[in-house]
């Protein structure tokens, strides 16, 4: 169970995150704030796992915040100003959340948290030897792991998709998610290409995978994954080739 605060200086959006984190299992509503200055003490109490945190508030701005909370907790941004989101991402946060927040982009936010949060899921075997930094024929490539000089062995096989999310990537693998400490540029230096291919800034997907390409959208399975223009024309001729 993870416990949140919702932080934010307007009471009715405060609100909104807690009836947003009620609805959801696994979640635990620890308390709600307009005070930043009152959820700093909770976090420095070790009260929450992961705080909703806006960032343009009195005495103490959401950003300030996070650089006096350093990794006491994992907190996702919530704002009306996307030209804060590079600097949110370069403490780490979760994710950004633009108001007005929908349910189901607030949901997507508490996935990402979970992955990070939840204990380990078993392993894949692990080997001592760091990270392949090119593409290997061995049908495989070791990770970064959560900790320190661990590395986890996927089999390209098993790939369907990665995001990115700052200097970390979500690995959608067969049965599992990974999160691995590095940029979603490094992961794809590592892959073949084909079959594995940048679609989008924050999306590297496996072709083998696509189930269908709609447009601007490419879907593994029922995900929908978003096309970048700069990425349309590449994903197009390979699919093309693939007919």
């Amino acid at each position: 169970m993870l416990r949140c605060i919702a932080v934010d200086d307007e009471a009715y959006a405060s609100r909104l995150l807690a009836a947003y984190i009620q609805k959801i299992p696994g979640l635990e509503l620890a308390g709600t704030t307009t005070n930043p200055i009152e959820a700093l003490q909770w976090v420095q109490e070790g009260r929450a796992d992961l705080v909703f945190l806006d960032i343009q508030m009195p005495e103490l701005t959401g950003l300030q915040f996070l650089k006096l909370c350093g990794n006491k907790c994992k907190v996702i941004l919530t704002t009306a100003y996307p030209e804060y989101a590079l600097e949110g991402y370069e403490h780490d946060v979760v994710d950004y959340l633009l108001k007005p927040i929908a349910f189901d982009r607030f949901l997507r936010a508490v996935q990402k948290a979970q992955a990070l949060l939840a204990p380990a899921a078993p392993p894949l075997p692990v080997a001592a030897t760091p990270a392949a930094t090119a593409p290997t024929a061995n049908g495989y490539l070791f990770v970064k792991g959560e900790s320190k000089n661990k590395f986890v062995r996927v089999s390209h096989a098993d790939i369907l998709y990665a995001e990115a999310l700052g200097n970390y990537v979500t690995l959608f693998v067969a049965g599992q998610r990974l999160i691995t400490y590095q940029t979603l540029k490094e992961l794809a230096a590592q892959l073949p290409q084909p079959p594995f291919l940048r679609v989008h800034k924050s999306f590297l997907v496996s072709v083998d995978k696509i189930s269908m390409v709609d447009g601007n959208t490419v879907y593994i399975g029922e995900q929908a994954i978003p096309v970048g223009e700069t990425y349309r024309d590449s994903l197009y001729r390979l699919v093309r080739e693939r007919d």
